[in-house]
């Protein structure tokens, strides 16, 4: 509700958004890339702040996100002595607060967030997969997530939206994308144009493309990667790497964009 629409209706709920849907937005949260605070607030205060404005009364609250977020622990300090992968961690904690309040309890919630996992470290980042997932499971929230990390996408999302220039082209389920993806089989040679031939000429497949990083794809589903080895050894060859592969969301998403641009 902070940009006014140039046209159409945004509906959430079952009810159309106006700037009067103060219910509506109790029931949401949200997080931008890089969350703001009061630095020389607690990350407490900064929360308890959050729910005096946002009318959230339910006692422990707050407690609670700090908990579920591991900042329990730094909830006193001035937020100015608090790292970019703690800020991040207040940040959701203060956008899923509304879920204990008594006034949402037992109502659809939504929450919008913007690079979740940003400036986290691993441990960080499967902290926060691991919360979107209980969030999603176990409280029922519907969880929008905005990235360019598509392998955390990928490992947490059912659907997915991909957006060019501003424009959604395609939204489609994960399992979908999954029971679509293309094997293949990825070989890497120290001379790629050897390989090509010996493919081709000695073994009769036409279904490969070569790739950057003297790699090669190959969509043929009927040839193993022992013969392919084999093969190879035989033409002399090198092979450097060699195993199956499938197509990852990234690959999905590139794809997509391209065809748009064509």
């Amino acid at each position: 509700n902070l940009w006014k629409p140039t046209g159409g209706n945004i509906e959430i709920f079952g009810e159309t958004l106006t700037p009067q849907s103060y219910e509506v937005l109790k029931r949401m949260g949200s997080i931008i890339e890089f969350p703001t605070f009061y630095n020389h607030m607690t990350g407490y205060e900064n929360l308890r702040l959050h729910c005096e404005y946002m009318g959230y009364y339910k006692h422990d609250s707050i407690e609670n996100a700090l908990d579920m977020l591991d900042l329990t622990d730094a909830a006193q300090k001035p937020v100015k002595n608090y790292s970019l992968g703690m800020k991040e961690r207040l940040g959701i904690a203060r956008a899923i607060l509304s879920q204990n309040d008594s006034s949402v309890v037992g109502l659809a919630c939504f929450r919008i967030l913007d690079e979740p996992t940003n400036g986290l470290d691993p441990a960080g980042m499967k902290q926060i997969r691991d919360l979107l997932k209980t969030l999603c499971e176990e409280y029922g929230i519907t969880i929008m997530v905005s990235s360019h990390i598509l392998s955390e996408i990928e490992s947490i999302a059912d659907t997915i939206g991909v957006i060019n220039h501003g424009m959604m082209i395609k939204e489609i389920g994960m399992k979908e994308i999954e029971e679509m993806s293309l094997a293949y089989i990825e070989l890497t040679v120290a001379n790629p144009k050897k390989a090509a031939y010996v493919l081709s000429d000695k073994l009769g497949i036409s279904n490969f493309k070569i790739i950057e990083n003297n790699t090669i794809r190959i969509y043929d589903q009927h040839i193993s990667t022992q013969e392919l080895s084999k093969v190879m050894a035989l033409n002399d060859v090198e092979v450097m790497a060699l195993g199956k592969q499938s197509e990852t969301l990234e690959d999905y998403f590139l794809k997509m964009t391209a065809e748009v641009k064509r």
